[in-house]
């Protein structure tokens, strides 16, 4: 089966209707399970950043002409081209819905070059009009032999870990996903759980949206790496997708077909 897959059920399971009854309204899913398989780029349902960048700290104006879909896969690009003040473009898709409570999960190939990030979270924050919330997978290009996990609550974060990637997060297709409840989240490298955090001050409440990029970076040198490019860079992805909390195992390969 090709495309994006939209799961709509009629029915929950008992224990995911009761999770649900339990969390707060806040960080209760808001859109439908889904399955990404990018046999085109739905406009409807992603939105493309284009035309703007995150801040001083990027050194690349967000461009549609950095996002292409093609033989099932999603890739976003950096390369140089000047706009506006800034040297570089780069690719950056986004959920149009938010989600809650639930598994997150991405295949993807980092791209390779120190001083760059490629990204694959959740996010909300001041330009929705809600307190900063994120959960985080970057990949940074000084060091694609790892891979870092992170979160952010109201803007406050400090909770990174990093995690070694086999072989190389820029060299294969490898599989991120985590699992976020209201009182546990769980991140897992190729199907593995590398990290788990159970504090609820250390995680986020509210409802977001769910992001892959690819940017870089002349400034962040202590995290990133200094800046070098020699070309234009990729970063590609097979798969992104979001299964609701209380329901199971949608395709091969996620996550949850191992999980009790």
């Amino acid at each position: 089966m090709t495309g994006k897959i939209l799961i709509r059920p009629f029915v929950l399971a008992a224990i995911g209707a009761a999770m649900l009854a339990a969390a707060p309204a806040s960080a209760q899913s808001l859109g439908p399970s889904f399955v990404e398989k990018f046999d085109r780029l739905d406009t409807s349902f992603w939105y493309v950043s284009d035309g703007w960048n995150n801040g001083p700290h990027q050194n690349c104006t967000w461009s549609k002409g950095q996002v292409k879909v093609e033989g099932g896969r999603l890739t976003l690009g950096l390369e140089r081209q000047q706009v506006g003040d800034r040297a570089y473009v780069c690719g950056e898709i986004q959920t149009r819905q938010r989600y809650g409570y639930g598994t997150y999960e991405i295949r993807m190939k980092a791209g390779t070059g120190t001083g760059l990030n490629s990204a694959f979270f959740s996010y909300i924050g001041p330009t929705d009009k809600q307190p900063h919330d994120e959960i985080d997978f970057e990949v940074l290009g000084k060091n694609t032999g790892e891979v870092q996990l992170n979160q952010y609550i109201s803007a406050k974060g400090g909770n990174e870990k990093l995690v070694p990637v086999a072989g190389g997060a820029d060299k294969g297709f490898n599989d991120y996903a985590f699992i976020w409840e209201r009182n546990r989240l769980r991140y897992f490298v190729n199907g593995r759980l590398v990290h788990e955090v159970t504090d609820p001050a250390k995680i986020p409440s509210h409802p977001q949206k769910i992001f892959a990029s690819l940017w870089g970076s002349d400034t962040l040198k202590d995290w990133m790496g200094t800046f070098a490019y020699s070309g234009p860079v990729t970063m590609q992805v097979e798969r992104i997708a979001f299964t609701a909390l209380g329901e199971g195992c949608r395709f091969q390969g996620s996550v949850l077909c191992a999980q009790d």
